[in-house]
């Protein structure tokens, strides 16, 4: 198994502080003659520190390439699907499509669409639960508007959750992208926001599953508009 390069701190680190919990609970809180708590014990630090490197793994897929479609940015489940006005670029009213990611899932982020960054900002924010309706606007969070060679725009946003308190981007204004590549990762819980011109067709409804840089959740129109 992969591990993503954005956990290797944290592995490393939780690892030493699970073998000094071990070390301090053996020889200062179990006696010789418990060895039920010893194993106890030892298999709770080992399944917790397994749980963290779990997290991070990273997984071999298939990169698909197809600009007529938009691509789910992360593994998860579908939690909106609704037009909505989108007032920090591009404002115009937007088809948004949610998805949240729980602990349990890959947390890595990929490129919905090809096309160059036009735009990229990140914002300082809180930790509402990620299902909010205002985590999306209020949350700690990225914002990227990529800007396709048919000339659609399509934004998308990594929103920190209640646990997550660090989010990785490698977006860069005027970079080229390819669809389906890495553009960052979300550390524990939290959502990626999709915005594709209103009139696309959404392929996903509420409650589906996606899998990152796999499922296709929304098509383009055929002509960007003027």
């Amino acid at each position: 198994m992969k591990i993503n390069k954005e956990g290797y701190k944290i592995i490393c680190f939780s690892g030493l502080g699970c073998a000094l919990i071990w070390w301090l609970f053996y020889w200062l809180l179990v006696s010789d003659s418990n060895t039920t708590l010893i194993w106890a014990s030892t298999g709770f630090l080992l399944l917790f520190w397994f749980f963290i490197v779990a997290f991070f793994r990273e997984p071999r897929r298939v990169r698909i390439h197809d600009a007529d479609l938009v691509f789910a940015p992360c593994d998860g489940r579908v939690v909106v699907t609704e037009v909505v006005r989108e007032n920090e670029y591009l404002h115009e009213e937007m088809l948004q499509i949610s998805i949240f990611m729980s602990i349990t899932n890959v947390h890595m982020n990929w490129v919905p669409v090809g096309g160059e960054v036009e735009y990229y900002k990140y914002h300082p924010g809180r930790f509402l639960v990620a299902w909010h309706p205002k985590s999306s606007t209020e949350n700690e969070r990225t914002t990227t508007v990529v800007r396709m060679a048919s000339g659609h725009k399509v934004l998308f946003r990594q929103v920190a959750g209640l646990i997550a308190r660090r989010i990785v981007s490698y977006m860069e204004e005027g970079k080229a992208v390819e669809q389906n590549s890495p553009c960052g990762f979300i550390k524990f819980g939290s959502r990626v926001d999709v915005l594709v011109p209103k009139d696309s067709e959404l392929l996903v409804e509420l409650g589906d599953p996606t899998v990152g840089s796999q499922t296709p959740i929304a098509r383009l129109p055929k002509k960007a508009e003027a």
